[in-house]
């Protein structure tokens, strides 16, 4: 498995999850803190790109419910944003393009 980016305490947490939850193939989880208005060193904001085979079968909204869930408590305290980029294996293979973060508005 990739697992790039990973770096903190919450980041690990995350990418600890995830890996348990999904056994995915490929997972980086990015800290995009430093992009928005907040303390240097901050973990709020994240993207998060996961390909695992159970997400065969499963619409998006399906499969961001599900990270959503596993990471319900990091999202109640502390993760204001979350960027979340669910492939299965074939669609990752097919075309591995994660889209750009845009830049902070605030």
């Amino acid at each position: 498995m990739s697992n790039t980016h990973v770096q903190g305490t919450v980041a690990n947490t995350i990418s600890q999850k995830l890996t348990e939850c999904f056994s995915p193939t490929h997972l980086e989880v990015i800290n995009e803190s430093n992009r928005h208005h907040v303390p240097p060193n901050s973990e709020t904001h994240f993207k998060v790109v996961l390909v695992s085979e159970q997400f065969d079968g499963l619409r998006l909204l399906a499969r961001h419910r599900l990270v959503n869930t596993h990471l319900a408590h990091e999202l109640a305290n502390g993760v204001h944003a979350l960027s979340i980029h669910t492939f299965t294996q074939n669609e990752w293979d097919a075309n591995a393009q994660v889209p750009n973060t845009p830049n902070c508005r605030g």
